[in-house]
Parts: structure tokens; C-alpha cells; sequence
């Protein structure tokens, strides 16, 4: 199938409009959003960039730079609480299958504070009520500005173009980590890959049957890269090294429960990711559609 220059995009400016006002009225919680609406923000906020990156042969450069950073700079805002909150989660989801080892790491602090419920004090609670009325103001602000961006006819064809841009670079993260499966390796793989997928949802109509089983593909995958990185910051929060001296038995025994968890993870991401990102595919193939 090959779309023609004038095809519309599938609303892209209204997405990006969608994207932002759901994340305001998810942030509109008083006193503060609870953890999974800061993930839904987070989400909708990576699709904002996503397609913000799609558009960025239609801007300037100068705006299109405005627009990513913005968006990017929400998500720094926001990321360290949802990162202690999915910490918290994984490291109660390890207790619950592990509640005799969990026994014996009760006089870890850290883990001991990752157990704990969120918002233990007003002060902390404040800081976060802080954080939601910022990124609360440069969402607004962001969706002002959208409305003066011309995106009413957009270029499908280039719009492709950038869309093979990110499954080339998704594909060279492929091949890093495959060759060499380090945790900051993988967790740039799935930063790529989800990139690629919020972009597939703009291109979904040109070929149904193609593009949705690529994105479901996509989405299991990144979610067990997640899962696979939620536990390696559980490792780096706790200040556990592999192999030195002075770590406890107790340590030693965490240490090998998230590594085979780990390791069930990543058995399920190679077979999706080869069949998708592997060497000699190419994105027109995979998705029926040429451009």
C-alpha cells in the first residue's frame, strides 16, 4: 500500500491536544495524584513526545526543539516519584513471593524504606503538591502554543520518513543490547521501541492487519524490558555489587531472585525483538506499506 502525499495523518494535533489535556486533568487531584495517575501523565506525556518527534520535519527547528524539551523536562519533573513508586511496587511484589528471605532483610534500610507507604509525611506530600502545580503550568502553556502549530494538512509522506527514522534507531539499540545485554543498554532499547510504538497509532489505518500485531508485539516487549529494569533499580538502590566481598548471604540470595527474574524477562523479549528489529528488516516490509 502507498499513501499519497496529501493523505491525512490520522489526527495527530488532536492527539497531541488529547495527550495534554488528559494529563491535566489527571494532575487536577487534590492534594496530590496517587501513583497511577502519575504513570498515565508519564505516558501521555512520552506520547506527546513521541509524536512531537514524528512532526519534526513540518517545524522549525527552533519550535520543534521548544516543543521536545518542554515536554521532556515535565517528565524529569515527575520522574522521581514514579520511580520510587514503581520501586515500592516491585520490591513489595519480591516480598510477596519471597517473604522468608524478606524476613531475613529486615534490617535493611533501604528495602525497609522502599516497604514503606508513600507520602509518610506532610513535608513530603508538600514537595510533590510543588512538583504537580509546575508541571500543571507548563502543560498549559504547551497546549496555547499547539494551538498556533500548522499541522492541519500534514505531510503523511514525510511524516513515514521520520517514523523509518525511529525504527533505525530502535534497531541500533537492537543490536547493542543483544550484543551485549547491560541493564543502560536495555533500558535505551525500550525508550526506542515505545517511540516507535506511540508513532505506529498515527499510521495504524494505512494497514490494520500489519501495523496492530507489530504494536502488540511492541507493547509486550517494553513491558518486560520494564520490568527487567524496575528490578536492576532495585539492585542499584540498595548498593548491592555482584561479587564483592562484603556482601551478607542474605544479600547474595535478593541478589539471585531478581537476576532469574530477570533472566524470565529477557526470554521473553528476544523472539519478539528479532522479529521486528533483526538485521536486513526493513520497516516498509514489516508494515505493508511503501513509502
Amino acid at each position: 500500500m502507498a499513501p499519497n502525499k496529501s493523505a491525512e495523518a490520522k489526527d495527530i494535533k488532536a492527539a497531541m491536544a488529547g495527550y495534554l489535556a488528559g494529563s491535566l486533568k489527571l494532575l487536577d487531584v487534590r492534594p496530590v495524584p496517587g501513583d497511577a495517575a502519575i504513570h498515565d501523565v508519564r505516558v501521555l506525556m512520552k506520547k506527546h513526545r513521541a509524536a512531537v518527534r514524528l512532526i519534526r520535519p513540518l517545524l522549525d527547528e527552533a519550535v520543534y526543539s521548544r516543543e521536545y524539551l518542554a515536554g521532556r523536562e515535565t517528565g524529569r519533573i515527575l520522574a522521581t516519584w514514579r520511580e520510587m513508586a514503581v520501586l515500592r511496587k516491585t520490591a513489595r511484589a519480591l516480598k510477596k513471593e519471597n517473604p522468608e528471605l524478606f524476613v531475613r532483610l529486615r534490617d535493611n534500610e533501604k528495602m525497609q524504606g522502599l516497604l514503606r507507604k508513600p507520602y509518610s509525611t506532610w513535608d513530603e506530600a508538600g514537595e510533590k503538591a510543588g512538583a504537580v502545580r509546575e508541571v500543571a503550568g507548563r502543560l498549559k502553556k504547551a497546549e496555547y502554543r499547539l494551538r498556533f502549530l500548522g499541522l492541519n494538512e500534514p505531510d503523511m509522506l514525510l511524516m513515514l520518513g521520520e517514523l523509518d527514522g525511529s525504527y533505525k534507531t530502535a534497531c541500533q539499540a537492537y543490536m547493542a543490547c543483544r550484543h551485549k545485554p547491560s541493564a543502560r543498554l536495555l533500558h535505551e532499547f525500550r525508550k526506542k521501541s515505545k517511540t516507535l510504538m506511540y508513532q505506529l497509532t498515527f499510521f495504524r489505518h494505512l494497514n490494520p492487519a500489519a501495523v496492530k500485531p507489530v504494536e502488540k508485539k511492541l507493547n509486550a516487549m517494553t513491558r518486560n524490558l520494564g520490568k527487567y529494569n524496575d528490578l536492576d533499580q532495585i539492585i542499584q538502590l540498595t548498593g548491592y555489587r555482584f561479587g564483592a566481598p562484603e556482601n551478607s548471604d542474605t544479600d547474595n540470595e535478593l541478589a539471585i531472585v531478581i537476576r532469574d527474574r530477570q533472566e524470565r524477562y529477557l526470554m521473553k523479549v528476544w523472539p519478539a525483538a528479532y522479529r521486528i528489529f533483526a538485521p536486513g528488516k526493513k520497516l516498509q516490509d514489516i508494515l505493508g506499506i511503501t513509502f
